[in-house]
């Protein structure tokens, strides 16, 4: 077998191979034995008829079709053998060459590779610093706000009541019911003061009615920009007549041991509070340190070389799908397409604008971490493998309702399972150990290779009435 490797684009290799006449003849053989088998010929039991026979009724032409998948099949993996090639992915035929001599063109994606760069060199303090009171008592504001309710309220309008409006909009150049522009009755909104962009008919639109009575009605002159959207309204002083039809005021639960139950946080107002703080401790600074250790790993891809073919980026595209998808059926999602019409958007756009950069950062991120991770000789000790591995499972049985029921009814878990939740907690703990690796380089400071890293602290999360569609990370 004679072979010949080029180098093409997009990481990959174009392999001519040529196959040795004896071993095409030997694969019309196994060909002519294949059909036979599978054919019923007269005088002949199944799989026992010559070849002549085989190639007088079925033609030569058949039995080198069938052939020639057997030598492709045979061919393949000791031409990458003989090329000394690790393969990216799956390569295919490309091309018949010739017949005589039999030669096939293959393109094979090569395996994703990097050349990192002077990483060492990177410098940037990490200077995380904890929410101060008055953010936590923001939140613990948001937090009341979540199990507020609403009551109708017979007084003037405030800032954040939800109210029930209708409302027209007259040109102010005609103010006949031929020129009416906007008209909606029971108009539902919230009042803010600050106002909001996506706030209709304009943003500030609702501080006017601040101080307005219920039945009462006001008029609110605005002047439109040519830039508007909206065609019929770009360039125009409108009129508007809105007619308050209901008020209702945000009733907040009161800061008690009740609502700290009722939240899930603690049995008491100080266990809420403790948990909050914890909570929003860890979500800011999970916050910062995506921003942290994206800004390195940017930093690093650009001072280093990365090669990979397109064919691990559309592998990767499905695995973002499939994370997708799973997300989205934990929330009541019945497809993506469903998920694409309530976002506003398609397949093709999704795949484009999300999809597809999202993996693409996948696989270099990927490629950066375990490249350092070889280079700084990261190693996983038994006990934390096994110490991250409980956590994990735990974490899955707290997160997953499925594997939460499966533990629960005393299932016994497949090899597979176990496998594949060992391989993920792996994973997750040496990416953790290689990011503290990087934060330690870039603060200039000098960690043993195999120090162990503290586990993240455990926080009670809260009661949530209504779930949020994740958006897609870029990691």
């Amino acid at each position: 077998m004679n072979i010949v490797k080029n180098p093409i684009a997009d990481h990959q290799v174009e392999l001519i191979v040529e196959v040795d006449p004896q071993n095409f003849e030997s694969a019309k053989q196994k060909a002519a034995k294949k059909i036979a088998a599978k054919v019923k010929v007269p005088g002949f039991r199944p799989g026992k008829a010559p070849y002549h026979v085989i190639k007088n009724i079925y033609g030569e032409s058949a039995i080198t079709e069938e052939a020639i998948e057997i030598v492709v099949d045979e061919v393949y993996p000791q031409a990458i053998k003989e090329a000394d090639i690790e393969p990216g992915a799956a390569g295919h035929l490309e091309n018949i060459e010739s017949m005589d001599p039999l030669k096939f063109k293959f393109v094979i994606p090569l395996k994703p590779e990097i050349e990192l760069g002077q990483y060492q060199s990177i410098r940037k303090s990490y200077s995380f610093v904890a929410p101060d009171d008055s953010r936590f008592n923001e939140e613990l504001e948001n937090l009341q706000k979540m199990y507020a309710r609403t009551e109708t309220v017979d007084r003037e309008v405030q800032d954040g009541d939800y109210i029930l409006i209708d409302l027209i909009g007259f040109d102010n150049a005609d103010k006949e019911k031929s020129a009416e522009l906007i008209k909606r009755d029971g108009y539902a909104l919230v009042v803010k003061s600050e106002g909001s962009d996506n706030e209709f008919p304009f943003k500030g639109f609702s501080k006017n009615l601040i101080g307005a009575l219920p039945n009462s009605s006001l008029k609110i002159s605005h002047k439109f920009p040519k830039s508007e959207l909206d065609e019929k309204l770009a360039g125009k002083k409108v009129e508007f007549e809105a007619t308050i039809k209901v008020v209702r005021a945000v009733i907040t639960p009161p800061l008690d041991d009740e609502f700290a139950k009722m939240t899930g946080l603690g049995q008491s107002v100080d266990e809420l509070q403790k948990n909050l703080r914890l909570n929003l401790e860890a979500e800011t600074k999970a916050d910062f340190d995506d921003n942290y250790y994206e800004e390195i790993l940017e930093e690093i891809k650009q001072n280093s070389t990365l090669k990979y073919p397109p064919q691990v980026v559309e592998h990767e595209i499905e695995h973002v799908l499939e994370d997708l998808e799973s997300r989205l059926k934990k929330q009541g999602f019945s497809s993506l397409e469903e998920y694409f019409s309530m976002s506003k958007t398609n397949r093709d756009d999704f795949m484009n604008e999300n999809a597809r950069p999202t993996s693409i950062k996948r696989i270099e991120r990927g490629l950066i971490m375990d490249a350092i991770a070889e280079k700084e000789g990261i190693k996983l000790e038994n006990a934390e493998l096994e110490e991250e591995f409980k956590s994990y499972w735990l974490n899955l049985v707290y997160s997953d309702p499925e594997f939460a029921k499966m533990t629960k009814n005393g299932t016994k878990f497949n090899q597979d399972l176990v496998n594949a939740v060992s391989i993920d907690a792996a994973n997750r703990l040496l990416t953790r150990k290689t990011l503290e690796r990087l934060k330690a380089i870039a603060n200039a400071e000098n960690i043993p290779s195999n120090e162990s890293i503290d586990e993240k602290p455990k926080v009670k999360k809260a009661r949530t009435a209504k779930p949020k569609v994740e958006k897609l990370e870029s990691e």
